[in-house]
């Protein structure tokens, strides 16, 4: 199943007891505050969740894979998400993980 960023929304809104509207404008927010910052070259860490970060792929030789022919590739940019370790064995279903959840999200850090 795909989530969507509107199933985001309902999902927050539900577990905090917020308006979707405010929760659609927080993570809006977010996710623009985040991309900016990458475009930027700053790197992301959010503890336990993971990291963001821009890398630049270098320039190669590729293959057209219908005609087999080697076109040139340019250098770019590409964003990496590295998974943190509570994420990585939450997704392996690690037991000891769901003891150190909290339930209820804090306000003090």
């Amino acid at each position: 199943m795909t989530m969507t960023k509107r199933d985001l929304v309902i999902m927050v809104a539900d577990r905090l007891g917020m308006k979707q509207n405010d929760v659609s404008r927080i993570i809006e927010g977010t996710f623009e505050t985040i991309t900016k910052s990458l475009c930027e070259g700053d790197r992301w860490e959010l503890r336990d969740f993971g990291v963001f970060e821009v890398k630049t792929r270098a320039s190669r030789i590729g293959r057209n894979p219908r005609t087999g022919e080697l076109v040139p590739v340019a250098e770019r940019r590409v964003v990496t998400f590295h998974p943190g370790k509570r994420m990585k064995e939450m997704v392996a279903g690690v037991d000891s993980v769901e003891s150190k959840a909290p339930s209820e999200p804090s306000l003090t850090g």
